[in-house]
């Protein structure tokens, strides 16, 4: 047995473990490359946003690889495999790198807009990033309804002031014609234990309720906020809407087509803002299928339906008086890509409107799906100083 393991082992292990790290290698690469299809969007959701876990793993095997090198007839897989796990640890470890960077610039940005405010949890943390993704203290949710069929899920805040609690209204994504309130759920519950009180509200879905229904009734749950905030301990005066992907567009275009009383702040993930824009590059081929969500959200092209899509298009209402807004993108979100949101940035630049751009480097799609990752952590962060800023 023993001879056995010094001559026939270690080569047939090395071949296995260069194997192993063309796979990691292939795997790590999406935090520098985008994943072009949505079938390999979640593999580079898992690469970037525990990428930090799989970079002690590849240093490990790194390890062993190098060890295995000392028997002449793996010397040169070996040493192969070895390299592989050392550039894939790098690329792993890309996210969290990048994200620490970011946070000192991304604070002061956000603080110098919004308003500072003392007391908060730090935007990064390197001991955080270790935590389960959706690890957070839960409390009660409460479901109401904004009208019979438009039900709206209330995370209290855990501690709220006398005067009211400031509350985030979340929109959901989904492609206009999917997802529900419930998603992503422990981003709200890491909210409202921070002292933000959360509404994550349902809206009708294409191609039964095309667009501006999902408008509609944005606005309506934001009228009801108001008239229950005694009873919810909310301030009525300090609501912030907070869109993911479709729910981005839904809470811009709302928010900047016409003055929604009480909201002061308006927050966009990953999300387009010009739907002529979009209608320009749709395609049945790419990984959402484009073509297909705008006919059944919009009912066809522009032509004809030109105040339509202006009504839905952020980019077309922007005027100095907008809300203050912030924008965070992915810059390897294919998806949706990170150019809808430079888009906005330059027009709001354009009319010097307040806002702040947060271009994450590393990220793809729905980063904060792990509440602690990089793009977690900015994102909580972030949403939760816009939400308390003076």
């Amino acid at each position: 047995m023993r001879s056995f393991l010094s001559t026939s082992g270690p080569s047939a292990l090395a071949i296995g473990l260069l194997l192993g790290a063309v796979v990691l290698l292939a795997t790590a690469r999406f935090s520098v490359q985008p994943a072009r299809r949505y079938r390999t969007w979640l593999v580079a959701l898992i690469a970037t946003e525990l990428g930090h876990f799989w970079a002690f793993a590849a240093l490990g095997l790194c390890f062993v690889s190098a060890r295995l090198a000392n028997h002449p007839q793996s010397l040169l897989t070996s040493a192969a495999a070895a390299s592989l796990y050392a550039l894939s640890a790098v690329l792993f470890a890309r996210p969290a790198w990048s994200a620490w960077n970011l946070h000192r610039t991304l604070c002061d940005e956000l603080d110098n807009t919004f308003g500072k405010t003392a007391g908060l949890p730090p935007l990064w943390s390197w001991l955080r990033l270790w935590r389960w993704p959706q690890a957070v203290r839960r409390g009660p949710v409460l479901t109401h309804f904004v009208a019979p069929n438009l039900p709206l899920d209330y995370y209290p805040a855990h501690l709220s002031p006398a005067a009211g609690a400031p509350c985030v209204i979340l929109v959901h994504g989904g492609g206009w014609d999917s997802g529900e309130r419930t998603q992503l759920a422990g981003f709200n519950h890491w909210l409202a234990a921070h002292g933000v009180a959360v509404a994550a509200i349902s809206y009708r879905l294409a191609p039964a309720h095309p667009w501006p229904a999902q408008r509609d009734d944005l606005h309506q749950a934001v009228v009801w906020l108001r008239n229950q905030a005694p009873a919810l301990g909310i301030d009525p005066g300090r609501l912030t809407l907070v869109g993911r992907s479709a729910g981005g567009q839904i809470a811009t275009a709302t928010a900047y087509g016409k003055p929604l009383p009480g909201v002061r702040a308006v927050v966009a993930l990953y999300a387009v803002h010009d739907l002529n824009f979009v209608w320009s590059i749709r395609s049945p081929t790419d990984s959402l299928n484009s073509d297909k969500l705008m006919r059944q959200y919009l009912g066809g092209g522009p032509e004809g339906r030109e105040t339509l899509y202006r009504s839905g298009s952020a980019e077309q209402l922007v005027h100095p008086g907008v809300p203050p807004t912030l924008l965070m993108h992915g810059a390897l979100d294919q998806l949706v890509w990170c150019r809808h949101s430079e888009r906005l940035t330059a027009a709001l630049q354009r009319v010097g409107a307040a806002h702040v751009f947060a271009r994450l480097p590393w990220a793809t799609h729905a980063g904060e799906a792990n509440l602690h990752g990089p793009s977690g952590q900015l994102i909580t962060g972030a949403v939760l100083r816009v939400a308390l800023g003076g």
